[in-house]
């Protein structure tokens, strides 16, 4: 024990000693307040910074962060690059971390929204108000808000690299005020609605691409990523293992789910099977009219040469059948918020519902279809009263019987 402590005692003075060489250097110091909080502070080009945590262990990640910057060369005086600068390194800095859509729906959020507006501004000049301000003149300019809120998560993203590279003192885009959400309502087609879809559906060469849409609910780019071998036939197994992506002027790729609950096994009923049994038998029929043109992919559901299919050609055609059917347009992905309501609507507990969905918990599925729950509030309170009235009855029929108390 007496090994231990002087052990401890050399240990704990060495890191006082440390401490001391640290702050000789100018190289900062970590420090706890009255409050019990604790700040780390440094010196950089005459400014005094500090970093306030409740936690110790988080100021000396954030003073360690800040020194490895300065010894890279990276300080304030950095800053006196404007935004758009800036934001062109930060972008391909970040196209190895970064899905290719990703990417290149990034770089053209920050062309098309964030440089007009905010390019030429020095980065540690830019403060919250500007861009508040900036939210409300995209707002003006006719920019959906959906864009908007968007375009902060790309530029907030952006700001908090630079505050953690040290050229600025804190993020702008932290906190900002955004547009409040727009909140319109998803279409879904009803029961009705969904046989009078499927029964149009038969004139197309789409028809079990629709049905799976509609049984399953999964994402337009799932569908077009399914090949044959994620189909077990014999358990009726589907497994969700892909997506088709297409970035303009890359071409076509296949990128694996965001979420480990995107990659999932869906079972498909009975119905589904013999739809997909129907669908491989016309395929193999298109496979050897088309002869060598015939781009073999594996694709369950590809274009007519194999390829992967284009969504604007699914899109005319799948406008073609609402309207063939006498349904009022909507959007594909309308067809996955069709699943959802019905199978909510069905009874299907939301935990199931989720994971054949593929969100990530199912707070999401609450998120979204919560107002499912409402519209059935009416039910449930039917059901409610089938339940307890026979118990209130049988407790009035004794009250009032004497003879049942005879027993």
């Amino acid at each position: 024990m007496a090994e231990q402590s002087r052990l401890s005692f050399y240990i704990q003075k060495g890191i006082k000693e440390m401490a001391k060489s640290i702050r000789g250097r100018n190289e900062g110091s970590i420090s706890k307040r009255p409050n019990g909080k604790w700040r780390a502070q440094l010196s950089l080009n005459g400014k005094r910074i500090s970093f306030g945590s409740t936690s110790k262990e988080e100021c000396q990640v954030w003073l360690r962060k800040m020194l490895n910057n300065l010894d890279r060369g990276m300080d304030y005086e950095g800053g006196k690059t404007n935004l758009k600068d800036y934001l062109a390194l930060w972008l391909e800095s970040n196209q190895t971390t970064l899905r290719p859509k990703t990417a290149y729906q990034y770089a053209q959020i920050i062309r098309l929204h964030i440089i007009p507006y905010l390019g030429e501004i020095i980065l540690k000049d830019l403060r919250q108000s500007r861009v508040e301000q900036f939210y409300g003149e995209l707002l003006k300019a006719g920019v959906g808000t959906r864009t908007i809120r968007l375009t902060h998560s790309v530029l907030h993203r952006a700001l908090e690299k630079a505050l953690g590279y040290g050229l600025i003192l804190s993020n702008p885009a932290h906190g900002a005020a955004l547009p409040r959400r727009n909140q319109t309502e998803m279409s879904v087609l009803d029961e009705s609605q969904v046989s009078l879809f499927l029964v149009a559906a038969h004139s197309s060469q789409h028809e079990a691409l629709y049905h799976l849409a509609v049984i399953t609910g999964m994402r337009q780019a799932e569908l077009l990523g399914l090949k044959w071998s994620d189909l077990q036939w014999i358990s009726g197994t589907l497994h969700v293992r892909r997506q088709v992506q297409h970035v303009p002027g890359q071409g076509w790729s296949f990128i694996e789910p965001k979420t480990r609950a995107g990659r999932r096994a869906v079972e498909l009923g009975e119905g589904s099977l013999q739809a997909l049994r129907l669908h491989l038998e016309r395929q193999e029929l298109q496979k050897m009219i088309m002869g060598q043109r015939w781009k073999e992919n594996n694709l369950i559901f590809p274009s007519s040469v194999g390829t992967p299919l284009n969504p604007s050609n699914l899109r005319m055609d799948f406008n073609r059948v609402l309207d063939h059917a006498g349904i009022p347009r909507v959007r594909f992905h309308d067809l996955r918020h069709t699943a959802a309501s019905l199978m909510l609507n069905h009874g299907i507990p939301v935990i199931v519902v989720s994971k054949i969905l593929g969100h990530s918990k199912p707070s999401v599925t609450l998120d979204i279809y919560g107002h499912l729950y409402h519209e059935m509030q009416t039910e449930a309170a039917q059901i409610m009263d089938r339940l307890v009235t026979p118990i209130e009855v049988d407790l009035l029929e004794t009250a009032s019987n004497p003879i049942h108390n005879i027993h």
